[in-house]
């Protein structure tokens, strides 16, 4: 007799919110980096401080519908913010240090926003989990 797992059809739902889930989980991860090297400059003067990294999204077919899967992690060209500190190791011959282009409330408000899709597509796992329990339940009364 066959195994009923691998009989049984794959629920599209959990595919697609499965997929969703490990792109938004990797989202964090850049997002926590960058937090974490918000403060970070170059060690040296001229040298360049930590650039913002964005997360590049690619749709992916998972179970025949389209899910999603982190495709890239790409340096933010946007310009280094300058701050005068001419005592700074990395200052320039003018006394200005590049900082990082980083906003730590934008990196906030990025981080709320990719657990609150992180939290939708759990639900949608749950429920699909529920849809399955009820659909079976109905069939064997």
């Amino acid at each position: 007799m066959p195994d009923p797992v691998t009989v049984a059809p794959r629920n599209t739902a959990m595919g697609v919110a499965a997929s969703a889930l490990k792109a938004q989980q990797s989202r964090m991860r850049v997002i926590a980096e960058n937090i974490a090297n918000a403060q970070s400059t170059a060690l040296v003067a001229g040298g360049e401080p930590y650039r913002r990294q964005t997360p590049v999204f690619q749709a992916r077919k998972v179970d025949g519908a389209t899910g999603v899967v982190l495709a890239e992690v790409r340096p933010d060209q946007s310009p280094f913010r300058m701050e005068y500190d001419p005592s700074h190791p990395a200052a320039n011959a003018e006394g200005y240090v590049q900082r990082p282009n980083v906003d730590t409330l934008v990196e906030a408000m990025d981080m709320r926003e990719a657990q609150r899709a992180y939290e939708a597509n759990l639900n949608v796992i749950e429920t699909a989990r529920n849809m399955e329990t009820r659909t079976l339940d109905i069939i064997k009364k």
